[in-house]
């Protein structure tokens, strides 16, 4: 049976979840997550989490999906070691640095790949796998055919999204947010930059297509298809970020359809708590046109009737479906929202109603038109009834007890529950009963009365005879027994002594180079009439969507499974979308046997100076590390075609397209496969900090946009930079330092 695991943002989503039928719980803590938004939790309130999950059987994993910079790696181990100690289950995590220390030293504490890390193939799976991965968390964008091929060849518990809120993005490939307002969601600190309103604009024909929520993808929904998704090990529900009621329906429903019970209509639940309305995801093939709501980017309820009339001051509101005082609706006005909760609401004789079924009049200051739709997007009775479900014992563990006893001897009582017992001994004698006996039913009915607990009595065995027993006694021994009991269900973690694992020395040899990558033929013909020698085009592996071919010389890889692929068969340079920012992250990449690291687009000076440092100090040597000093950046790489949804599929062959909003623009690049990579507008330059980073080893141009003598005039800039010009060359207005002066958040 797939484990159905829901998010909690809280303790009350926390319970909410558990008890509407969730077998495992994933959350965050107030630091290294990827939801530093949501309220999270302190140490204290894991521990009780922990307890509450475990006595119910229901496990819980820890979000540690950030990148770790040096200068963290400390207080995240000693995290690390904290949640071990308390009895954490696994933890899902980005950074490779977290990832081997968990495998190093806590076998017990199951070490899950983050979706931050960008797995979508079998050949990623099996590099963590073989690093140690307990579980993989597979992209959004993986179809299900993929899903079942990767199942049966790599032979690894996965784990997939089957609902909730999408990126546009692959995770871990976004920089939208980092870039525009140096909060990354690599750090856990998204703004949602891709939930804003953006123009498609033409720039060939120089024509405008709208301004859109164009980046805005639907909330995934997958429960037609939940025979098929049983394939997974686990089942995940997004929404850390969500309320307890939220929780609480989406993990209810889910429940009921994974067991077989879910009545005809319950599906429709699902659109009464928040909902950007639904797709069924690039998992069940979902048309590119069909994924975003490029009209609304949060809660979007449901329709239940429009606006057809006004009388007397009042708007008259036909219903398709009932409405009751206290719900919240909107009333879309010309693609402007008109949100209202229902205080008052009338008949047409302009009295006070509670509900109405077929139409209701309300008063508002604003204008609105017939026919404007109105949507209910919260459901007072509804709610209530989900505040209702929770805190509650989804299942109640059976709890078989012996009692044994005589006249003038100590009583011992016995417990079994799912393998665990537990008994004791009264520190007092029995009295002989005088007159009438307490007997077998005397303890049934006082032993059964667990409803505060987590059990139910599943059997009695009585042997016990002519004794005296006061009720308050019984009482007692219930107590106590099922304290007992608890406390064996929840076993304490064997301390563990960490491992002192020597590094190996690996050393490079400190040297300058030009590194370009190229996006077209003209930029690859400039780089050869300039002479340079490490040029990466035809030879590039993205991070992700890769079809694998045999290459010759060195290969430029974004992703893990271009490191299992090409390793010991090429010469590889690991790319920025593998978001190294640490030492060890470099260590364990040169160990598998990477040439040059390329470093994350999300690291500034001071952090390279600890890199280095830490790497010294702990490795013995230097590393070989690359970075982008010259182009436009990448916003995001994504599945997703913006043009397709405003009516442009296949035009991108003879135009070229741009984003816009207040910011700047954004160009599109569209590539034949039909993913859409997204760029700054603004063009990184660190020419100019050259002096600054000396243990670099290679500098990269990363030309996208550029015509043959824009990337002539770029290359030589930086050629006359390394043979000393000193001449600035940046450009205020064009150009940024991205992260390289400011810590990104």
């Amino acid at each position: 049976m797939s484990e159905l695991l829901a998010p909690a943002g809280n303790m009350e989503a926390l319970i909410a979840a558990v008890s509407n039928g969730a077998n495992a719980i994933y959350l965050g803590m107030n630091r290294f997550g990827a939801r530093a938004y949501a309220n999270n939790f302190s140490f204290e309130e894991l521990e009780e989490a922990i307890h509450y999950c475990h006595l119910r059987n229901v496990k819980i994993y820890v979000t540690m999906n950030t990148i770790v910079f040096d200068n963290e790696l400390e207080d995240a181990y000693k995290q690390i070691d904290i949640l071990y100690n308390l009895g954490v289950d696994g933890l899902i995590i980005q950074d490779l640095a977290i990832f081997s220390y968990v495998v190093e030293n806590y076998p017990l504490l199951e070490a899950h790949t983050s979706t931050q890390m960008g797995i979508d193939d079998k050949e990623g799976t099996l590099l963590l796998k073989e690093l140690g991965a307990k579980r993989v968390v597979l992209s959004r964008e993986v179809p299900i055919e993929k899903i079942k091929e990767i199942k049966k060849e790599c032979k690894i518990p996965l784990e997939i999204f089957v609902h909730g809120a999408l990126c546009v993005s692959y995770s871990g490939g976004c920089y939208m947010s980092g870039l525009i307002g140096y909060r990354s969601g690599n750090r856990g600190r998204c703004v949602g930059s891709c939930r804003k309103p953006y123009e498609l604009i033409n720039t060939t024909q120089n024509e405008s297509l709208g301004t859109s929520y164009i980046l805005s993808m639907k909330d995934l929904k997958t429960l037609e298809n939940i025979n098929e998704l049983k394939v997974a090990d686990s089942l995940k529900v997004e929404g850390r970020m969500k309320e307890p009621v939220y929780v609480a329906n989406i993990i209810k429903t889910y429940r009921d359809a994974l067991d077989g019970k879910l009545l005809k209509g319950e599906e429709f639940n699902l659109t009464k708590t928040f909902n950007r309305t639904f797709t069924k995801g690039y998992i069940f093939h979902e048309d590119k046109k069909n994924i975003a709501n490029i009209d609304k980017p949060n809660n979007y309820g449901y329709l239940i009737g429009y606006v057809s009339g006004k009388k007397n001051g009042y708007y008259e509101i036909t219903l398709s479906m009932p409405v009751t005082q206290g719900d919240i609706i909107r009333i879309d006005h010309l693609g402007i929202d008109v949100n209202l909760s229902l205080t008052k609401i009338f008949d047409a004789n302009e009295n006070l109603i509670s509900k109405a079924d077929k139409k209701f009049y309300i008063q508002i200051k604003e204008k609105l038109f017939t026919s404007d739709k109105v949507y209910k997007t919260k459901d007072i009775l509804f709610t209530e009834e989900l505040e209702k479900s929770y805190p509650k014992e989804y299942k109640r563990f059976p709890l078989h007890i012996t009692v044994y006893g005589n006249p003038n001897e100590p009583l011992t009582i016995i417990a079994e529950c799912e393998g665990k017992t537990v008994s004791y001994t009264t520190d007092y004698k029995l009295d002989k009963a005088l007159s009438r006996p307490t007997d077998y039913n005397s303890f049934l009915k006082q032993l059964s009365k667990l409803n505060d607990s987590i059990y139910s009595l599943a059997s009695l065995e009585f042997n016990a005879y002519d004794i005296f027993l006061p009720v308050g006694k019984i009482n007692d021994l219930r107590r106590i027994i099922v304290n007992l009991m608890d406390n064996e269900r929840l076993s304490k973690r064997t301390p563990v002594l960490k491992k002192e694992i020597p590094f190996e020395k690996i050393d490079f040899k400190q040297e300058k180079n030009i590194s370009v990558f190229c996006t077209t033929e003209e930029q690859y013909k400039a780089c050869k009439d300039l002479g340079i020698d490490i040029i990466y085009y035809n030879n590039y592996i993205r991070r992700n969507e890769v079809t694998y071919k045999d290459m010759d010389g060195e290969v430029l890889v974004g992703g893990y499974g271009g490191i299992y692929h090409y390793r010991g068969k090429n010469k590889i340079t690991s790319d920025f979308t593998m978001n190294v920012v640490n030492y060890k992250s470099v260590y364990i990449l040169h160990k598998l046997g990477i040439n040059r690291v390329c470093l994350s687009l999300e690291i500034n000076k001071n952090q390279i100076d600890d890199l280095v440092n830490d790497y010294y100090k702990n490795i013995g040597g230097y590393p070989n590390l690359e970075m982008i000093v010259y182009g436009h950046s990448l916003m995001m790489f994504t599945h997703y075609c913006p043009l397709k949804v405003k009516g442009q599929c296949g035009k991108c062959r003879e135009n070229k397209y741009i984003l816009k909003d207040e910011f700047g623009e954004f160009p599109i690049i569209n590539h034949k496969d039909c993913t859409t990579t997204i760029l700054n507008g603004k063009t990184l330059n660190l020419m100019d900090e050259l002096d600054s980073i000396p243990y670099i080893n290679t500098y990269r141009i990363q030309l996208t946009i550029e015509d043959y003598d824009e990337s002539v005039k770029i290359i030589n800039t930086l050629k006359n930079k390394l043979n000393g010009d000193t001449t600035k060359t940046f450009n205020k207005e064009l150009e940024t330092r991205g992260h390289f002066n400011k810590e990104i958040l």
